[in-house]
């Protein structure tokens, strides 16, 4: 998932699937799942948030946060990426 020449390599989708569980099955009611590539890590990581505001940290999708880049945000419930 996520192949781009902007990353070095492509997210697993077991992976993708493993977030989506752990998201769902928190305790502290996270509503959205952020895929954050680390540029210094040089890897794909979860971010979890329970409100859009949250999401708003990375501005637009592919706006560097520090070292960090926004690829796409979903919906941990219904699996919708949200644009």
């Amino acid at each position: 998932m996520f192949e781009s020449n902007l990353h070095q390599k492509s997210l697993n989708e077991s992976t993708f699937e493993t977030w989506l569980e752990e998201g769902r099955n928190s305790k502290l009611g996270y509503k959205f799942l952020l895929i954050i590539w680390d540029d210094l890590e040089a890897d794909f990581l979860p971010f979890y948030a329970n409100n859009r505001e949250e999401i708003s940290k990375y501005d637009s999708y592919g706006t560097s946060y520090e070292r960090e880049t926004l690829v796409a945000a979903y919906d941990l419930y219904s699996e919708s990426r949200i644009d």
